[in-house]
């Protein structure tokens, strides 16, 4: 159980970064993993008055707010012609309707979650997040930085040309994913993200150019090329050696529906 003392709806981003300094501080979000804590918060920080609660969208970029829930992402018309239907593919199976109301991209990105179908799938977007006062850093960075007071304002995709895919493996349609993998082609370049390894996703790209003409030869390549230099470990829920082996599959199902084959 999670037990607050005191609440705080801050006007600035600045009022909510000094208050996250103070140790037992707790910036909220849709908390539903937070609520599951065995926790005592001294001040919980609502960032609901800051512009951080809409998908904003120019001629150069898509700047997603962090308390945009995981069912407004689902079904934005905008964000997901722009991923081929790839954003709803990603959170469609997360748990049910009701907790995708209240998840926000935040909390998810933010917890860097080795189970995290956003952070998988927003890796192989090329994708950057906004904090404060830190500034704008690529997600592939943020995934490896430490755990700090910075504030998570928003995560940034820029318009670029864009092919992407995800799939999953689930024991069952709501449960947290075996494995994840979202393969893309952003600006001419392929890259693949594979996340729940059990750990935190990771990215490869292909500095290799095999896929430089692709078809079902080269796809059969660039799947094992993958597989070879993602590490996977054993969990309750599937073996290390079966994640490594789906590894290759997911890729080549990922890569065939992007390019139609």
């Amino acid at each position: 159980m999670i037990t607050i003392k005191n609440y705080v709806s801050v006007d600035t981003v600045e009022e909510a970064y000094d208050l996250n300094k103070k140790r037992n501080n707790q910036v909220l979000g849709g908390m539903c993993w937070l609520k599951m804590m065995n926790k005592d918060v001294n001040t919980a920080i609502d960032l609901s008055k800051l512009n951080v609660k809409s998908i904003d969208e120019d001629e150069t970029c898509f700047r997603i707010g962090a308390y945009v829930t995981l069912r407004e992402l689902e079904m934005s018309t905008s964000f997901n012609e722009y991923t081929n239907g790839g954003m709803k593919k990603a959170v469609e199976h997360i748990v049910g309707v009701q907790f995708r109301n209240c998840a926000t991209i935040g909390g998810s990105i933010w917890g860097r979650f080795g189970f995290s179908d956003l952070l998988t799938f927003f890796l192989s977007l090329d994708a950057k997040v906004e904090l404060y006062p830190t500034g704008i850093v690529s997600l592939k960075e943020f995934r490896d930085m430490k755990v700090n007071n910075d504030i998570l304002l928003s995560v940034i995709v820029d318009k670029k040309p864009l092919k992407v895919a995800y799939q999953t493996i689930r024991n069952q349609s709501t449960d947290f994913p075996v494995l994840a993998c979202a393969c893309s082609n952003v600006d001419g370049k392929y890259n693949t993200a594979i996340g729940a390894r059990p750990g935190k996703a990771m990215l490869v790209e292909d500095d290799n150019n095999i896929l430089a003409e692709v078809n079902e030869e080269t796809i059969k390549a660039y799947s094992e090329y993958v597989m070879n230099r993602v590490d996977t470990i054993s969990d309750s829920r599937a073996s290390g050696e079966y994640r490594k082996r789906m590894v290759k599959v997911l890729v080549s199902r990922c890569m065939k529906e992007m390019e139609g084959i």
